[in-house]
C-alpha cells in the first residue's frame, strides 16, 4: 500500500472529529504594527490605540482580520504533522471564511481544527478539509471560522 494510500485510510477515519487545538499565540500591538507595515493596511482602528480607544466600541485597537486569519498557518503546525511519506502542504484556499469578533491587541488566540473531509484529488495529491475556529481566549465568540483546504503531496 502507498503512503499516500495509507494516509487517505488514516484521515478518513478522523472526519468528524477534532483533530486538535494549537498552543495559544499572543497578539500584542507590536504585531499588529508589523503587520500593518508589511500590508500597507495602517487604518487607524489598528494602529492608533488612543483614537480607537476613544472612537470605537473596541477599547483599543484590534488586529487586522488578516492578520487573525494569516496565524492559522502557525496553528496548523500545532497541529497537523506531516503524514509518512509526505513531501509538503499547500494551503489550497477556503470554501467559507466569516469575522465574526474583533481580536483586541492583547488578546490570546489559538485554533481549533475538526476533520470535515479527505478525498484523494491525484496520483500524488490529497485534499483535506478542516472547520477551523479561532479561539479568543476568554471569549464566547471565535474571533473567526472557516472551511480551509489542504493540499498534501506525496512522492510517486
Amino acid at each position: 500500500m502507498s503512503a499516500l494510500a495509507r494516509a487517505l485510510a488514516t484521515e478518513q477515519e478522523k472526519i468528524g472529529t477534532e483533530v486538535g487545538v494549537s498552543n495559544w499565540i499572543t497578539v500584542d500591538q507590536e504585531m499588529i504594527d508589523r503587520f500593518a507595515e508589511v500590508t500597507h493596511d495602517d487604518q487607524w482602528i489598528h494602529v492608533d490605540p488612543d483614537r480607537a480607544a476613544a472612537q470605537t466600541p473596541f477599547g483599543g485597537a484590534i488586529a487586522h482580520g488578516f492578520l487573525t486569519l494569516s496565524l492559522a498557518s502557525r496553528f496548523v503546525y500545532d497541529v497537523l504533522p506531516e503524514q509518512p511519506g509526505q513531501v509538503m502542504g499547500i494551503n489550497y484556499g477556503f470554501n467559507k471564511l466569516r469575522f465574526l469578533a474583533p481580536v483586541p491587541a492583547g488578546s490570546r488566540l489559538r485554533g481549533r481544527f475538526v476533520l470535515k473531509d479527505v478525498r484523494q484529488r491525484s496520483a500524488t495529491e490529497l485534499l483535506r478539509e478542516h472547520a477551523l475556529t479561532i479561539e479568543i481566549d476568554g471569549e464566547k465568540t471565535p474571533a473567526l471560522v472557516a472551511d480551509w483546504l489542504g493540499l498534501s503531496i506525496f512522492a510517486d
